[in-house]
C-alpha cells in the first residue's frame, strides 16, 4: 500500500512538473511576443509624434483591456485581448519616449540606461525565484496591497503639487513592481498560476512599471527633472 502510494505521489509530481514548464514555456514565449508588439507600437506613436494621451483615457483604456483579458483568459480571444492592452500600452509609451529624446540632452541614454536596468531586475528577480525553487507567497498581501496604495499615490500626484511626492511613488513603483516579478514567477513554479496568459500580463504590466519608474528616477538624479 505504502509503495503504490509513492508511486502515486511520484506521478503527481511529474504531472505537475509537467504543467509548470508548460506554463513557464508559455508564459515567456506570449511575453516575449508581447514586448516586441508594444515597442512596435511605441516606435509608431514615436514616428508619428503622438500627442500624450489624457490620464484619464489611459487609466481607462488600461482597466477596460485589463478587464477583457482577464475575462477572456480561459479562451483563444485572451491572446487578442492580451495585445490590445499590450498595444496600448506601448503607444502610450511613445510620446513619453519621444519627450525624453527631443527634450533631454541625453534622454536617448537615460533610456538605453533604464532598458537595460528593467532587463537586468527581471532576471535576477525570476532567477531568483527559479533557482530558489522558494516559495514566495507570505509576500501576496504586503505586495497586493503595497500596489494598491502606490496606484491610489500615482493619482494623488497628478493633481497634487507636493515636491517629491511623484519620486516617492516611482520609488514605490520600482520596488513593487520588482518583487511582484519575483512572486509570480514562483507563483507559477509552485502551481499558484496555471493561466499563461493572466502570468503574461501580471509580468508585462511590471516591466512597464519597472521602466517608466526607472526612467523617472534615473532622469531626477541627472538633474532633468
Amino acid at each position: 500500500m505504502d509503495t503504490r502510494q509513492t508511486h502515486f505521489q511520484v506521478a503527481q509530481e511529474g504531472q505537475s512538473g509537467v504543467i509548470v514548464n508548460q506554463v513557464l514555456r508559455n508564459t515567456y514565449a506570449l511575453l516575449s511576443m508581447t514586448l516586441i508588439f508594444s515597442a512596435l507600437a511605441a516606435g509608431y506613436a514615436m514616428m508619428t509624434n503622438m500627442a500624450p494621451f489624457s490620464p484619464l483615457v489611459v487609466i481607462g483604456v488600461y482597466f477596460g483591456t485589463l478587464f477583457a483579458t482577464h475575462k477572456l483568459r480561459n479562451s483563444a480571444w485572451g491572446i487578442a485581448a492580451v495585445f490590445a492592452l499590450t498595444g496600448w500600452l506601448g503607444l502610450t509609451l511613445g510620446p513619453i519616449l519621444n519627450y525624453y529624446v527631443t527634450a533631454i540632452s541625453n534622454g536617448s541614454e537615460l533610456i538605453m540606461l533604464s532598458l537595460g536596468g528593467t532587463g537586468l531586475i527581471f532576471f535576477t528577480m525570476s532567477g531568483i525565484a527559479l533557482v530558489t525553487r522558494k516559495n514566495f507567497n507570505f509576500m501576496t498581501n504586503f505586495l497586493m496591497v503595497g500596489i494598491l496604495v502606490a496606484f491610489i499615490a500615482a493619482i494623488a500626484s497628478m493633481f497634487l503639487d507636493i515636491p517629491g511626492l511623484s519620486l516617492t511613488v516611482s520609488a514605490a513603483f520600482l520596488l513593487i513592481s520588482s518583487g511582484l516579478i519575483l512572486w509570480q514567477t514562483s507563483q507559477i513554479i509552485h502551481g499558484g498560476e496555471t493561466n499563461y496568459i493572466s502570468a503574461t500580463v501580471m509580468l508585462y504590466v511590471m516591466l512597464y512599471n519597472v521602466f517608466t519608474s526607472l526612467l523617472h528616477l534615473l532622469s531626477a538624479f541627472s538633474g532633468n527633472d
